[in-house]
């Protein structure tokens, strides 16, 4: 990777860069047998949703998108029942959705940044918890959440049924778990 790398908010003239990290990742999925991000989630609407709450972030080099990834914040319905486990704390919680990487960026801790990004706006707004889910099969991002110290808390139920393996990291003060 070349040259300095931004994290920004995300701007809605974006939002055809970011849909084509999207559609890299659900290919990447789609070959690789997991069942997540298919089914044309998420699209367009979605992302643009994303961006115009201002919960959009994106990792720019050169001029280039090259990492998105969603932070909200508030009770997200999702997260609400767990199951075979329990969250580490009550609330309030950011929570990252979203996240991918083109594809060529793989590999260079790029993902690490954004967490360590998001870290640090959920810190400036006093929320010391940062939980996240993936696939049971998505085994590099429970890889990365892990290395990132996020412990693995059960299972939440997505609106359509479908399981997600739930993890969440305290956070203190220094930004640290």
């Amino acid at each position: 990777m070349a040259g300095e790398v931004n994290f920004v908010r995300a701007h809605i003239d974006q939002l055809t860069e970011i849909m084509e990290i999207v559609a890299e990742a659900q290919e990447y999925f789609r070959k690789s047998g997991i069942d997540q991000w298919q089914n044309g989630y998420p699209n367009e609407e979605i992302i643009a949703g994303d961006i115009q709450a201002g919960n959009s972030y994106v990792l720019i080099s050169g001029g280039r998108i090259i990492a998105t990834a969603a932070l909200t914040f508030g009770d997200d319905p999702n997260y609400t029942e767990i199951v075979d486990g329990t969250w580490l704390s009550p609330g309030p919680y950011g929570a990252l959705h979203r996240i991918a990487l083109r594809g060529e960026y793989k590999g260079q801790g790029l993902s690490s940044r954004i967490l360590a990004e998001m870290t640090e706006i959920c810190l400036e707004r006093g929320v010391y918890s940062l939980r996240s889910d993936t696939h049971r099969d998505n085994t590099s991002m429970q890889r990365m959440l892990d290395k990132n110290g996020f412990k693995l808390c059960g299972v939440i139920h997505l609106a359509d049924g479908s399981p997600r393996l739930a993890f969440e990291k305290i956070l203190n003060r220094k930004g640290r778990g």
